[in-house]
C-alpha cells in the first residue's frame, strides 16, 4: 500500500480504517515530501468530515445488487497513482 493508493481509496469510499490510519501515522518518518502533503490532505478531509473513520463493507454476494463500476480511464494510473508514490522506493 502507498500513501497515494490510500488517499484515492479513502476519497472514493469516504472511509479510512483504523488500521490504515495507524499505518499512515507510523510511517510518517519515511514519507517523501509529496507523500507528506497527501497525508496532510487526508487529515484535513478527516477534520472536515469528508472522510469518516470506520470500516469498509465487503461487496454484496448478489451480483444484481452490485453497481457496476466503470473501467478506469487510461490516464488515471499515470496521472494519479504513479505520482502519489506507487513504486517510488523500489
Amino acid at each position: 500500500m502507498t500513501v497515494g493508493e490510500l488517499y484515492l481509496e479513502s476519497l472514493s469510499t469516504g472511509v479510512i480504517t483504523p488500521a490504515e490510519l495507524s499505518w499512515l501515522t507510523h510511517g510518517q518518518d519515511r514519507f517523501s515530501r509529496l507523500e507528506e502533503a497527501t497525508a496532510l490532505r487526508l487529515g484535513r478531509l478527516l477534520d472536515q468530515g469528508d472522510i469518516q473513520l470506520g470500516c469498509r463493507l465487503a461487496p454484496t454476494a448478489d451480483p444484481s445488487e452490485a453497481i457496476a463500476s466503470p473501467a478506469p480511464a487510461a490516464g488515471v494510473l499515470e496521472e494519479w497513482i504513479e505520482p502519489l508514490g506507487r513504486r517510488r522506493h523500489r
